[in-house]
């Protein structure tokens, strides 16, 4: 029996995002680009579910408990002509936590812990950030989550776990996906196996 299809979204920008700081549990609120792209990706998915032949009746909702992702699919369900707040959340789809470097730089902690830093960039998917969680533990508790789903559904959540997701539905390696940045503002449609990325209001992914 085939999987469900995700249409995962990434939360719009935040100021920590803009300033390149380790957010992870931290309650972080959109700035205005944010809501622009949160509205734009509530197009996008509008658009793609016109041109599949799906209704927003066909999916469940779901986000993580954080601010950032709860925001993000509000404006998403608003642009599908949906009540803001009917959806459910879900704990396992919350960022990967960053312990002691959340609030901080890359740059700051290479500096503050360069020895760490170095050790983590050699395996960055196994070593998590001190008091944090590894993208490992995270895969885990994200195939956990695809492993729950009895219908297709559309996911809003973070950068980390896409990354973890991709692993655990085999559609990117480890390596691939340490490093691989998530786009805000577009939708992620992950559908028989494999995954296509959608930027643009055309539906043209790639």
């Amino acid at each position: 029996m085939p999987r469900p299809v995700i249409y995962y979204i990434r939360h719009g920008q935040t100021e920590w995002n803009a300033a390149g700081r380790f957010q992870g549990s931290q309650d972080i609120p959109l700035n205005e680009l944010g809501r622009e792209q949160a509205a734009r990706a509530g197009g996008i998915l509008n658009e793609l579910m016109t041109q599949h032949g799906h209704t927003p009746g066909d999916f469940g909702f779901v986000s993580s408990p954080l601010g950032r992702a709860r925001s993000t699919i509000e404006f998403v369900r608003t642009r599908l002509d949906l009540p803001p707040a009917d959806y459910a959340l879900d704990d396992r789809l919350r960022e990967i936590g960053f312990g002691h470097w959340e609030g901080t730089t890359l740059r700051e902690q290479e500096a503050l812990h360069p020895e760490l830093f170095a050790e983590r960039l050699l395996d960055k998917w196994g070593i998590p950030a001190p008091g944090g969680e590894s993208y490992a533990e995270v895969t885990l508790r994200v195939r956990d989550w695809v492993d729950s789903l009895t219908g297709d559904t559309v996911a809003v959540a973070h950068g980390g776990t896409a990354r973890a997701l991709m692993v655990a539905l085999g559609v990117e390696t480890i390596a691939g996906a340490a490093d691989l940045p998530i786009e805000q503002g577009a939708v992620y449609v992950f559908r028989d196996g494999g995954l296509t990325v959608v930027r643009g209001g055309n539906g043209a992914g790639t």
